[in-house]
């Protein structure tokens, strides 16, 4: 099998400030899969024998709620470790991860992580910058979903997924993997019905081009307009 060159990590934040030999050790016993779009890597409540980190592609993260309704909590994009139950305390995976494209993932043993997490510099630290930073987007849905009415939810979820992994075309900022409009209505609490309702009346405005499994947004300022809602809403 052939090695992974150390290049793969060394810009990303948890390894930036290892050196190359720290890096190489890493990396040998590091275990890459290739998985296609709409794969399962783990599911809610299994036990977390591995942490992983995504080299390429998109990871969906879903919950399921006790009446059975799938949600989608986060999307995560390349660059980033996911899976990492023991930095909150859980021995379990607290939710399913699913690629929403194409993806490469790393993955190490848990039995790592507190080595990791004490011998490497940087890697707890920035680890935990991303836990709090995934930790405030879900408090800003949980305020939407109590605050806002859907337009202004379903604006919202487009401008963080392209704020997120937009790329930018001369037409507008697509969104950088595939998403359909039952992804954004489990995004955001709504029904699929109410999502098709939107954007399709966003399209004959121009302000969002959507196709089969790919959305663009044409007109990211009046999206802005949209999530920001009615100047007498509270």
């Amino acid at each position: 099998m052939q090695k992974l060159d150390e290049s793969l990590l060394t810009h990303l934040p948890p390894f930036a400030k290892l050196h190359r030999s720290q890096i190489r050790a890493i990396l040998d016993q590091a275990s890459s899969k290739r998985f296609d779009p709409e794969q399962t890597v783990f599911s809610e409540g299994e036990t977390a024998e591995r942490f992983y980190m995504l080299l390429d592609g998109y990871i969906r993260v879903i919950r399921i709620t006790p009446d059975g309704e799938q949600v989608i909590a986060l999307h995560i994009p390349a660059g980033q470790l996911f899976g990492i139950a023991l930095a909150i305390g859980r021995e379990s995976y607290p939710a399913t991860a699913v690629t929403a494209a194409e993806s490469i993932v790393l993955s190490w043993p848990t039995r790592l992580w507190t080595d990791f997490s004490t011998n490497y510099d940087g890697f707890a630290t920035e680890t935990y910058k991303t836990l709090g930073s995934r930790i405030g987007e879900m408090n800003n849905r949980i305020l939407e979903m109590a605050t806002q009415h859907v337009e202004q939810r379903v604006a919202n979820a487009l401008l963080r997924l392209i704020n997120q992994t937009g790329r930018k075309t001369e037409n507008g900022v697509e969104i950088d993997f595939p998403i359909t409009r039952q992804n954004i209505s489990e995004m955001t609490g709504t029904t699929l019905h109410t999502v098709s309702r939107l954007l399709s009346a966003w399209q004959k405005q121009g302000i969002v081009e959507s196709q089969r499994k790919r959305v663009m947004v044409r007109q990211p300022h009046q999206l802005v307009e949209l999530a920001q809602g009615p100047l007498s809403s509270s």
